[in-house]
């Protein structure tokens, strides 16, 4: 389960010196123009840039600023329109006059009235000169494309636009930003850009009666309402007021993260089209003033941490503990410390804390994607969980909302049922693998028993030092407590032992079949047979193994297939592993480490590593391994958002790490005594 931080919908502008204007690349259309007008365009762009122009005006996988988005609104639908110098469908006909007039006052060339879902509320606060550089950038800065506008789709009497007409007389300000003169420049910068192009109102800001926003700045009558939150088409967008720390709200415009959260929704477009490419000066300039607004009416601030992460104590004593253990910590860890830049922390999350968990449910049965940015360009994917029960996740976000979320009130299962039925979020294709619910254990018996193996498997370098001498763990292999399909599913694996193992030459018990991990994934020693831990570790298989017989086919069993015709470009895989492996396992195989020392994900080769007897260490399975379950959070497949690269790539990328230098396994002279030795075996 990830949580990627509260919706936001954000987008600014500004009154941008020309000396604070980012390098862009503008295509100038038409005849040659003098350094004044290219640096006016320019400056537009960064204007377009700071409103989000892109955004709203260009639909998914259209042209740019063309238009033919859709938004769904309570009234019906509306899209929106070409807004390139077409002289037919888009705005090129259009002088600086009319332009403004629809920028400030919702009314278009011909007359005929924009809906409000067009935020000139805001816009209408924009500078003159702000006006006329964005005016040129969109006249001259773009290519004209003929894509004619589709006609929204309101309902009547909405439908009948002379009534905005009376809506702006009640609601609509016209006149630009006035700065105030008690507070400095970098005060005021960050009023203008929030209040103005950014309409950052239109999505925070409480609505009234006439879905007008009850305040347009914090100077109102009603200012303590302004950027107070609001629920938004299924999102809760949070409160902006005292919103972190500057620095730390800066850092989150750039990037889409901070220590706090990952931003999700429509923000994660924002941050990509929009805030990276501010000014520092002018992210720093909106936290400020941001951080200056007090709390707003009945709002409460989230609690400070304090002291450092532990793990909870109900972790494994729980149904909503045990849920989280098999479906967040691979992400989010024990401690809900999350792995820096990849995946959040859930102490001190804004979602988690949420008193409207509209937004965790959403990301929960919907999934959701980080921003993509200069600073981070890799999209980390969190999978939707709409396959679990909607008691299963009640049981589950209850859990972290009661340990990470400073007793937020609890969730329902009716509530996650009618916001699944509102997003239409059902899995209706059947799982090929039947996952086994490790919180189903609480009911067994020998349940004590059953989550000591489990932890086992979880925790194996911690809770057996003298066994372990690599870094992994059994889970390390064998995903999410062996519960993934063709990650080496624990499923039904104890039902064909003892079996023949062509390694061995012989029949071997399950017991022999966990000692050969490990003396060569674990590069260890192996337990004692009838020591407590092989005990729990057999009986979680035991328990595991259901009503599955040793003839039954199960799909997902083992690491998938890979084409062993398929011949490795070292070369190759040395750049996979570089751009989709080392963000995870360390530019020289290392793997990756909270701060205190404990592993975050393996090291797949070195000292520390599994040796040359282990079964990863053949290419051609580790490729299969690599095809179905590498990486992590790459795109939203259940339950980690795993695989997705090319079969060719796996291959490569196995050839590379597989050959890397890792221990001798003094026990190799014996493998293959009767049967033949696999092509890529290391020996």
């Amino acid at each position: 389960m990830s949580i990627f931080g509260a919706y936001l919908c954000w987008g600014y502008n500004a009154q941008a010196t020309e000396a604070a204007i980012p390098n862009t690349h503008i295509t100038v259309q038409g005849p040659m123009i003098s350094e004044k007008e290219a640096a006016l365009i320019k400056r537009g762009e960064y204007v377009a840039h700071l409103g989000d122009c892109i955004a709203c005006h260009t639909a998914d996988k259209g042209a740019a600023m063309a238009g033919g988005r859709e938004f769904p609104t309570p009234f019906g639908k509306v899209y929106s329109t070409n807004i390139t110098p077409d002289t037919q469908a888009g705005i090129g006909k259009y002088s600086f006059a009319q332009f403004d007039r629809a920028m400030r006052k919702g009314v278009t060339a011909d007359g005929h009235n924009l809906y409000p879902a067009m935020p000139y509320p805001s816009y209408a606060k924009m500078s003159e000169d702000d006006m006329r550089a964005l005016y040129a950038y969109l006249q001259q800065g773009l290519a004209p494309i003929n894509q004619p506008n589709q006609p929204s789709e309101m309902r009547w009497p909405f439908s009948m636009r002379w009534g905005l007409t009376f809506w702006n007389a009640a609601f609509l300000d016209a006149e630009s930003f006035k700065p105030d003169t008690t507070k400095d420049a970098v005060w005021n910068r960050g009023a203008y850009l929030v209040q103005g192009l950014g309409h950052c109102g239109a999505c925070h800001t409480p609505r009234g009666i006439a879905f007008q926003e009850k305040a347009m700045s914090d100077a109102d009558s009603h200012g303590n309402r302004y950027l107070a939150g609001e629920t938004v088409e299924a999102w809760h967008a949070r409160s902006l007021r005292n919103l972190w720390e500057v620095e730390d709200t800066a850092y989150l415009l750039k990037t889409g993260k901070n220590r706090f959260t990952t931003v999700s929704g429509n923000m994660a477009e924002v941050i990509h089209h929009s805030t990276q490419h501010f000014t520092d000066a002018d992210r720093t300039a909106i936290a400020t003033y941001l951080k200056s607004l007090p709390p707003g009416e009945n709002e409460q601030p989230i609690p400070e941490s304090t002291g450092a992460a532990t793990v909870p104590t109900d972790l494994y004593t729980t149904r909503g503990g045990l849920g989280y253990v098999q479906f967040c910590v691979a992400c989010h860890r024990q401690d809900g410390l999350g792995v820096k830049d990849m995946f959040p922390p859930l102490m001190q999350n804004p979602t988690l804390n949420s008193a409207d968990p509209s937004t965790l449910l959403h990301i929960m049965l919907t999934g959701g994607k980080t921003a993509e940015t200069a600073a981070h360009p890799r999209v980390y994917a969190m999978p939707a969980f709409a396959r679990l029960s909607d008691q299963e996740l009640a049981e589950i976000l209850n859990f972290v909302r009661a340990i990470w979320g400073h007793h937020a009130e609890p969730i329902t299962a009716s509530q996650i049922k009618k916001m699944r039925a509102h997003l239409n979020s059902n899995i209706t294709d059947a799982a090929l693998f039947d996952t086994p619910r490790l919180a189903d254990m609480l009911t067994s018996p020998n349940a004590g028993q059953l989550i000591q193996g489990m932890r086992l498997h979880l925790e194996t370098r911690a809770l057996l030092p003298q066994n372990v001498g690599s870094s992994l763990n059994c889970t390390s292999c064998h995903l999410n407590v062996g519960t993934v399909a063709d990650a080496s599913p624990f499923l039904g694996v104890s039902a064909v032992f003892p079996g023949y193992a062509a390694r061995s030459g012989r029949i071997i018990t399950l017991e022999e079949r966990i000692n050969g991990c490990f003396e060569r994934s674990m590069n260890g020693k192996p337990l004692p047979m009838d020591s407590e831990s092989m005990k729990a570790m057999v009986a979680y298989f035991d328990w595991m193994k259901k009503d599955i017989r040793s003839q039954d086919k199960i799909a997902g069993r083992g690491v998938g297939k890979v084409d062993m015709s398929l011949k490795p470009n070292v070369e190759n895989g040395r750049q996979v592993y570089a751009t989709q492996c080392e963000v995870c396992h360390g530019n020289d195989g290392q793997g990756s480490r909270q701060a205190e020392g404990r592993v975050i994900y393996p090291p797949l080769w070195g000292d520390d590593s599994f040796n040359i007897g282990a079964g990863m260490a053949r290419t051609y399975t580790a490729a299969a391994f690599v095809l179905s379950n590498m990486p992590v959070g790459f795109h939203q497949k259940f339950p980690l958002g795993q695989g997705g690269i090319s079969e060719q790539d796996a291959v490569d990328v196995a050839a590379y790490f597989t050959h890397q230098p890792r221990p001798d396994f003094p026990g190799k002279t014996k493998d293959w005594p009767k049967d033949k030795k696999p092509m890529d075996a290391r020996y």
